[in-house]
């Protein structure tokens, strides 16, 4: 009689270890299928604090050589949690003259800075690539030389003589084949109408989010490099954030994001590295 009992007790461990066994991978499992928290869908731009608010940490303007300014401002979203971190370069123009530059063969940052001796590099604005061959996509002017067709109806550009550098709206200046231009960059889209204007409304969010570049020009005639490089901002969101934000800008255009995003600062050397070669860039150079 005891035999048939010793058995079934055995049975019975048996299946209380396999079902230990069970729970045990089922609980390993879970965590690496349990779906994204925060999906980029559900953002909303209402998530993202001004720069006003006291709550974020903020470097505050430093300077790093007359004339040429830095900041670095920590975004967070409503559940605050640390979203972005938004760098900021400030150009005094008596101090900076600005140049766009192209080459049939894309380069890093560091080759663009080395090949020029430029200050700073950034990224330029979009381009497209035909039979292997690379196109900005807008007009273009390097070494006074226009290529492309100029953007009507919408967008941006950066236009360079003489006098210095100036960002416009294209819907309110269009370009003119006329003018004296020594360098010119089209992008789009406008983040900050000119005034100082919300640019990208709620009615255009499509809850895209990114790497970001922008360029901007503020009430005193500064220019500034705005770089956004973990990919949270979609295009409302970034441009209700410079609308809002204490940077006084009258206008920003978006440049080409992802990876192209990319900045390089020579002195200080301070380097956003861009994830792909760069055919158009645009470079600064101390006067």
């Amino acid at each position: 009689m005891l035999k048939p009992v010793s058995r079934i007790l055995h049975s019975l461990l048996l299946l209380i270890l396999v079902g230990t066994f069970s729970s045990i991978v089922y609980y390993i499992k879970t965590p690496s299928t349990a779906p994204s928290l925060t999906p980029a869908a559900t953002r909303t731009a209402t998530s993202v604090p001004l720069v006003s608010d006291t709550s974020v940490p903020d470097t505050g303007w430093s300077l790093l050589q007359p004339g040429l300014e830095r900041r670095v401002i920590q975004i967070y979203d409503d559940q605050n949690q640390r979203v972005e971190s938004v760098y900021v370069w400030r150009l005094d123009q008596s101090h900076f003259r600005m140049d766009v530059a192209f080459d049939e063969t894309p380069k890093s940052l560091e080759s663009w800075q080395k090949e020029t001796n430029a200050a700073m590099v950034v990224n330029g604005g979009y381009f497209s690539i035909e039979n292997e061959r690379y196109f900005a996509d807008g007009l273009t002017i390097v070494n006074g030389e226009a290529s492309g067709r100029s953007f009507e109806g919408f967008g941006g550009m950066l236009a360079i003589d003489r006098a210095g550098a100036e960002l416009r709206w294209l819907v309110q200046e269009p370009y003119n084949f006329y003018e004296p231009l020594q360098a010119a960059l089209q992008s789009f889209p406008i983040l900050v109408r000119p005034g100082g204007e919300l640019g990208f409304g709620p009615e255009r969010e499509n809850y895209a989010s990114a790497r970001r570049t922008v360029i901007g020009q503020d009430q005193a005639g500064r220019i500034l490099f705005i770089v956004a490089p973990e990919g949270y901002f979609t295009l409302h969101q970034l441009s209700v954030y410079l609308t809002g934000s204490d940077l006084n800008l009258d206008i920003a255009v978006n440049l080409d994001g992802g990876g192209s995003t990319g900045i390089l600062v020579a002195n200080p050397r301070e380097v956003i590295p861009s994830k792909v070669l760069l055919p158009f860039v645009i470079l600064v150079y101390a006067r």
